[in-house]
């Protein structure tokens, strides 16, 4: 009993002269880790899961849009005017058409959620009275006609996107197909004052008649762009509308082909060419009505807003810095 004190008294200072030893072997086979290499850098990427309902991607969930302004110049326009059975043909130029233009206004745009969006295009023109000729049996009468013309065409469809979203720059070979469908309003105003020059000199006119309809069409189409150069861009856009549905003769279309080249980050010229056609008419005794076929070129400025902002989303990792031997390892 007299001997446990001086015994345990051994065994703790044993201890105490071999912790040290231990506690350096240990620091040898697991180094230390420096607590600022664990600690996260400002723009380290985060690898967090995400719930199904956020797998839709930052860009992919922001409002875009495009606005273009555009001017079409025909080099030929043909038609015909058709008011109580009374009907005249026109073919002007260019030169013909500008010289009777009084007013004219176009422009289109989209806007886009995801893959989903809106599409418009606004187009009017108003010309003045343009020479034209009476279409009929004048065997004893030489007939012309001044054919006057307000026109608006205005569309209106929901749209959905394959493909890459529409930029004005991109990598060669990037592409987006965009099919839609709507409807088109028509407003139109006609005139038409004929002269009739008879025998022995005598000029007979016509009282001036005028008609004015504006209605509805079913509007179905598609528009597709593909990169040539992170530049340079070609385009295409055709649509068909009416099928008959309000006259016996119910029908108007567009097809267009060109080139776009980005002046900016933001911002495209556009250089296409266009031909558009309409044609309706009530099929009556006495018919009203009127056809129009353009062709010609079609110069835009295109604008780019919206989207997610650009640049990398999630900063580079920063390259490691090597470490400095120890002093055992110097040379």
């Amino acid at each position: 009993m007299n001997d446990s004190p001086p015994r345990l008294v051994r065994v703790l200072a044993g201890l105490a002269l071999a912790l040290p030893p231990l506690w350096a072997g240990a620091s040898l086979a697991e180094p230390a880790r420096d607590p600022a290499s664990t600690a996260p850098w400002i723009g380290q990427e985060q690898r967090l899961e995400t719930p199904p309902a956020e797998t839709v991607s930052p860009a992919e969930k922001a409002w875009r849009g495009t606005f273009e302004l555009y001017g079409f110049a025909p080099l030929r326009t043909t038609g015909t005017t058709t008011i109580n059975g009374r009907e005249a043909e026109v073919d002007q130029d260019l030169g013909e058409i500008l010289r009777v233009l009084r007013f004219a206004a176009s422009a289109r745009g989209s806007v886009e959620q995801g893959r989903l969006g809106l599409l418009g295009d606004l187009w009017y023109v108003n010309l003045a009275a343009q020479s034209g000729r009476l279409v009929g049996n004048r065997s004893l009468f030489t007939a012309t006609a001044d054919v006057g013309q307000k026109l608006g065409i205005y569309d209106l469809a929901v749209r959905y996107r394959f493909g890459e979203q529409e930029s004005a720059l991109g990598r060669p070979g990037a592409y987006s197909v965009i099919p839609y469908a709507g409807m088109r309003l028509i407003d139109g105003r006609l005139d038409l004052a004929a002269t009739l020059e008879g025998p022995f000199g005598r000029t007979l006119l016509e009282p001036s008649r005028n008609f004015q309809r504006t209605w509805v069409q079913p509007l179905v189409g598609t528009q597709a762009t593909v990169f040539l150069s992170p530049r340079l861009r070609a385009f295409a856009r055709g649509d068909v509308g009416g099928f008959g549905l309000a006259g016996q003769q119910d029908l108007s279309g567009n097809a267009q082909v060109g080139l776009g080249y980005a002046i900016g980050d933001n911002t495209d010229l556009n250089l296409s060419w266009r031909y558009m056609g309409l044609k309706w008419n009530n099929g009556e005794a006495q018919s009203n009505g009127f056809s129009t076929n353009m062709n010609g070129i079609e110069v835009g400025v295109k604008f780019f807003f919206g989207g997610a902002p650009k640049g990398p989303a999630v900063a580079a990792a920063p390259e490691p810095t090597p470490l400095e031997p120890t002093p055992a390892e110097a040379p």
